[in-house]
C-alpha cells in the first residue's frame, strides 16, 4: 500500500474501467455500462484521477494505491462524508475500493480497507460510510465480513442519461472506526 502518485493515474483509471465491467455487468444497463466502461470514459477518469492526486479537494481526501511487483492492482479513494445527515468532520466516505479483476481474492481490497481504516483513525474519524449497489452482493458480502452494515439509507442513482427510465438503487453501509 501506498499513497497514490500522480503517475498512477492511467493504471488506476485503466482499473476502474476493468474493474466495472466485470462487476457490473449483472446490474447495469449494457448501454449504461458500455458507456461508462468505453475508451472516452476512461480518458476522462484519468484525467480525473490525476486530478485527485494532485490537487485534492483537501487535506483529508486521499487515494491509496495496492501494489503487487511494483503494478497498480487496487486503489481506494476516501475523504470526509459528503452526505447531508453525516458530519464531515468525524464520518468519512470511502467514495471508491475497486481492484482490477485479475487480481481478486489476494487480499488487495482487504489491505487497503485497513489502510484507509488505520489512516482515518489517525485522523480521528469515527464512521466510515460507503454507497453499494442494492444488488452487489459479492460487495456488501466482502463490507459484512469486514464489519460493516447497511443503516437503512437508500438513494437512487440516475442514470437516464445513458440508459433511459434507469435508477439504479443504492444502499449505505457503515463501520465504526473507534
Amino acid at each position: 500500500m501506498r499513497p497514490a502518485l500522480a503517475a498512477d493515474a492511467p493504471a488506476i483509471a485503466h482499473i476502474q474501467v476493468r474493474s466495472w465491467r466485470a462487476a457490473f455487468r449483472e446490474l447495469l444497463p449494457a448501454t449504461a455500462l458500455d458507456s461508462m466502461t468505453g475508451e472516452a470514459a476512461r480518458e476522462q477518469y484519468e484525467q480525473q484521477w490525476l486530478q485527485s492526486v494532485e490537487q485534492p479537494p483537501s487535506s483529508h481526501h486521499r487515494v491509496l494505491t495496492a501494489l503487487a511487483r511494483n503494478t497498480v492492482t487496487g486503489f481506494a479513494a476516501y475523504g470526509p462524508s459528503g452526505d447531508d445527515d453525516r458530519w464531515a468532520r468525524t464520518d468519512a466516505e470511502l467514495y471508491t475500493l475497486t481492484v482490477d479483476p485479475d487480481h481478486y481474492h489476494a487480499g488487495h481490497g482487504s489491505r487497503l480497507l485497513n489502510a484507509t481504516v488505520d489512516l482515518l483513525r489517525e485522523d480521528g474519524y469515527q464512521t466510515l460510510s460507503t454507497w453499494v449497489f442494492a444488488d452487489d452482493a459479492r460487495y456488501r458480502g466482502f463490507l459484512t465480513s469486514s464489519g460493516w452494515a447497511a443503516d437503512g439509507s437508500r438513494r437512487g442513482l440516475d442514470l437516464d442519461e445513458l440508459a433511459p427510465d434507469t435508477v439504479a438503487e443504492q444502499v449505505r453501509m457503515v463501520t465504526r472506526l473507534s
